[in-house]
């Protein structure tokens, strides 16, 4: 059985996304490197949608795209 590669890359970034989020909820000090995992996460997942080309999931993961790095930028103006 052949693995398709976007699929793999679709269940990385929903791996990350989630990992993210829990450890963002737990751990204060990290939350740089989880903002990278949630921005790495976002974007295998905009692979993956414009790989199954449905325009909807791509909106979604560049909206979300947007805002993590909205988010990033705010965390490191914040120091």
């Amino acid at each position: 059985m052949v693995i398709n590669l976007f699929y793999v890359i679709a269940i990385i970034g929903l791996s990350l996304i989630i990992l993210g989020t829990f450890l963002l909820s737990l751990k204060k000090r990290m939350k740089k490197i989880i903002f990278m995992l949630l921005l790495i996460g976002g974007i295998c997942l905009l692979i993956y949608s414009f790989y199954i080309q449905d325009i909807i999931f791509i909106i979604l993961q560049s909206v979300y795209i947007i805002i993590t790095i909205y988010g990033l930028i705010k965390l490191y103006h914040l120091r």
